[in-house]
């Protein structure tokens, strides 16, 4: 075929599908109608041509209740690659349905990292179904795997590499790679060990590709790399890829030896899953799955919306005490909430950027004391400006000279307790192990209200203030 032909040929169905409506509802909704009316077929003919990426996201489209029907049409589709791509909760739904010769066949198909991600969260039972149905070297990898903490590089790494002796020649290196295809495919890099199998080095490919092949392997080799501890929390690697734009790196175990290599690939998933964490931990809204069953969203909301209930109960009898305040002089009942309001929302501001920074590294107990004095700083302003914007507002809408005061000053007193409690209370969590984005949110809250209130109707008791 010519180029101008090849220029000229009308798309195909895969093509149209590479767009980015391929999955609009439309195209599930017919999906789904030829999978309920027992057309098996005709559902295979429309999802075919998707990626296996595709095919993961229409399982999460499909509603619970006919997952295991269009599990059934398209069992064909449904390799390992599917299986990999998919939310937990919905391969969760799916490995349930499925044999554990099914599951076995399938993880055997897979690199360990995701064969391990698919076992873990099965039942004891269910594990050791699927594991004594595995090969023999499948199975010891992926129960190496289980042994490490969840979250850690020994569970996210996987085993299949390309690790060569630091005596190898170039030639004796690309050798090896012609000469064993079973040999995994997706690698950048060569890692290149001694007689002990600890990692020397590493070889681009790149590098084995343009090197005549009578050189030695260790002179070519870098010798500088970062190596990842097996036990190493997977938020931590995700930094030091990020930190050392890394594209894979060596996973050691206690010994220093080569056991594993994680992939940026994985680290992607990392940081998009950790970042997402961080934020609905700092609402108190657990997963935030879509996915996720009703029963395990209740249980993790309502225990936060519980201690929400106990701060609020305590900031009301704040207010409790100054009744007799507010009773002779109601404008004050009017004002207050807008103290503690901005309190609050100064507070959340200090605790992102704190918990961002902890998250990050960014934040240490060498910068500790710096940050504390910026974010005063910063409240310092904050609270001059709102202070004095609020007390013109407040004068030229109730005339009252001496409640205008006292709101400013309880403003700008609220504010530097936000900046404060803001920088101290997730640094203080995350000294004492405790995760500071699932915590600081509601003692910042409970100090910037309990403070935004007694501040404010202290104030006004000690002036005097009346209607």
């Amino acid at each position: 075929m010519s180029e101008t032909e090849l220029h000229e040929a009308p798309a195909t169905e895969q093509d149209e599908l590479d767009e980015d409506d391929r999955l609009r509802p439309e195209f599930v909704d017919a999906v789904l109608d030829a999978v309920r009316d027992g057309d098996d077929e005709a559902a295979r003919a429309l999802v075919e041509p998707l990626h296996p990426a595709d095919i993961a996201d229409l399982f999460e489209l499909t509603p619970h209740e006919d997952r295991g029907r269009l599990a059934t049409a398209l069992k064909d589709l449904l390799d390992a690659d599917v299986f990999a791509e998919m939310n937990d909760y919905v391969r969760e739904d799916l490995i349930d349905a499925l044999t554990p010769t099914q599951v076995a066949d399938l993880a055997s198909e897979l690199d360990t990292d995701d064969a391990v991600a698919i076992i873990e969260d099965m039942d004891e039972a269910e594990q050791r179904a699927v594991l004594r149905a595995l090969d023999p070297d499948d199975r010891a990898a992926i129960e190496e795997a289980l042994s490490y903490p969840e979250e850690s590089a020994g569970r996210l790494m996987q085993r299949e590499l390309i690790a060569v002796p630091d005596h190898w020649t170039v030639g004796d290196a690309i050798d090896f790679l012609r000469q064993h295809e079973e040999l995994t495919t997706d690698f950048w890099e060569i890692f290149v060990v001694d007689a002990g199998h600890h990692p020397v080095g590493t070889c681009q490919l790149s590098w084995i590709l343009r090197t005549p092949g009578n050189i030695a392997i260790a002179d070519v080799m870098k010798r500088e790399q970062t190596l990842i501890p097996v036990d190493m929390d997977q938020e931590e690697v995700a930094l030091r890829f990020q930190k050392y734009a890394l594209i894979s790196a060596a996973v050691v175990d206690s010994a220093n030896r080569l056991v594993g290599m994680i992939t940026v690939d994985d680290i992607v998933h990392i940081i998009q899953q950790e970042a997402g964490e961080d934020v609905l931990r700092l609402s108190g809204a657990g997963e935030g799955d879509i996915n996720e069953p009703i029963r395990f969203t209740v249980r993790t909301r309502i225990a936060w919306l519980v201690v929400n209930l106990g701060a609020t109960i305590l900031s009301a009898s704040v207010v409790g005490v100054f009744q007799g305040e507010i009773a002779r002089f109601a404008l004050l009942a009017a004002l207050m909430p807008i103290v503690s309001a901005l309190g609050g929302n100064a507070g959340t501001q200090t605790l992102a950027v704190v918990v961002r920074a902890l998250a990050t590294n960014q934040l240490t107990s060498s910068n500790t004391l710096r940050m504390l004095m910026r974010e005063f700083q910063i409240a310092l302003c904050n609270g001059v400006a709102l202070g004095g914007v609020g007390a013109i507002g407040s004068y030229l809408i109730l005339g009252h000279l001496q409640l205008s005061i006292v709101f400013a000053v309880a403003m700008m007193i609220n504010s530097l307790v936000a900046g404060l409690v803001g920088v101290i209370v997730p640094v203080a969590l995350d000294k004492a192990n405790v995760d500071p984005a699932v915590s600081s949110a509601v003692f910042v809250t409970t100090a910037t209200d309990v403070m935004g209130f007694f501040s404010f109707l202290g104030l006004a008791s000690l002036w005097g203030l009346s209607g």
